[in-house]
């Protein structure tokens, strides 16, 4: 399980930056870490990081500052399910060439 969760974060690195990525896997991998029985820490520190990169900006105002980027990945994730067309529109236009 842990190596399917590196490669799906490995894979989706290579298109959605960092804080993005956190953003969207932590909701969603954190259940499956707990139950693997690891310390939650570790899979908190991704957060830590984040609030490293700025020492000034208190972590609860990253937090805060975040929620309408899930958000949008969210709503944007959600659209392409309900839609899959899509994603696949422009490479079907560009091979139509």
């Amino acid at each position: 399980m842990k190596r399917m969760i590196f490669a799906g974060v490995f894979i989706a690195g290579s298109f959605i930056d960092a804080l993005g990525l956190i953003l969207l896997t932590i909701p969603i991998f954190y259940p499956v870490v707990m139950e693997l029985g690891y310390a939650p820490i570790w899979f908190g520190v991704n957060v830590y990081v984040v609030s490293g990169m700025e020492r000034d900006v208190p972590l609860q105002s990253i937090f805060r500052g975040a929620m309408p980027f899930l958000l949008a990945l969210v709503v944007a994730a959600a659209i392409l399910m309900l839609f899959p067309a899509l994603c696949t529109f422009l490479p079907n236009l560009v091979r139509s060439f």
